[in-house]
């Protein structure tokens, strides 16, 4: 049970089944979350107009004509809300396609509840991580090639200030580049920098990850110049500050 000292985080669910919304519900409000559920888009809208959401479990299959990768591309349009995609389907393309339109995590049904608490968990507390120190000291800012990385505001910002909304994994990548800039990073050790060695990553999703990346900060993703590819090896972060 979450102590009533903390801050209590905002979980929003979106699921059809009414079991699997109720399972959720009562675990994490047990947990010490408040739970906010949804059956559909219509409902998931309503609640994020509503409710301040720290983070999504989002399912892959709905009804309505929208399923979970529609909603996560509309969420993603919009916000940098943590989402974890639950669904019955557990191929590794289908991993890779959640990645790419903005997931930040994907669990396969039937789940542990300890597990999904464990990844939301990982999730947001790499969200909240910010350098704690005196008032008057500066944040943690990195800048390369004309950009700002302000890891104490979890803020990207271009060089004509406009700010460059990244989801949790991209930020966290981004961050592991910029703190290796000139080091070419294997694919194993961007997962343990970023997610873990105790959640299912693959090397691929790790790719998509990446690719939505240069999307954003590249001026040519075809022919990236700042993450570069190593074949056979990983990547390599060649900005200077």
């Amino acid at each position: 049970m979450a102590s009533d000292q903390q801050r209590r985080e905002h979980l929003l669910v979106v699921d059809d089944d009414p079991r699997i919304r109720q399972m959720l519900t009562r675990y994490f409000e047990d947990e010490g979350y408040v739970v906010r559920a949804a059956s559909n888009g219509p409902e998931m809208r309503a609640s994020l107009r509503q409710e301040n959401i720290d983070i999504i479990l989002l399912d892959w299959v709905l009804p309505g004509g929208e399923d979970g990768l529609d909603l996560a591309r509309e969420i993603r349009a919009q916000s940098d809300i943590p989402i974890i995609m639950l669904t019955g389907r557990d191929d590794v393309v289908d991993r890779i396609v959640a990645i790419e339109v903005g997931a930040d995590d994907y669990i396969a049904k039937p789940f542990h509840l300890r597990e999904v608490h464990a990844r939301l968990k990982s999730i947001l507390r790499r969200r909240q991580q910010t350098p704690r120190g005196r008032e008057n000291e500066p944040s943690d800012v990195i800048r390369f090639e004309g950009w700002q990385l302000d890891i104490g505001k979890r803020q990207l910002l271009s060089a004509d200030n406009n700010e460059v909304e990244l989801t949790a994994g991209e930020f966290d990548m981004l961050v592991v580049f910029s703190r290796h800039a000139g080091r070419v990073l294997s694919r194993e050790f961007l997962m343990d920098s970023t997610r873990g060695r105790n959640l299912e990553v693959y090397d691929r999703t790790i790719d998509a990850q990446i690719a939505r990346l240069r999307k954003k900060i590249e001026v040519d993703p075809a022919r990236p110049r700042l993450i570069k590819s190593v074949r056979g090896v990983g990547y390599v972060f060649t900005a200077t500050r």
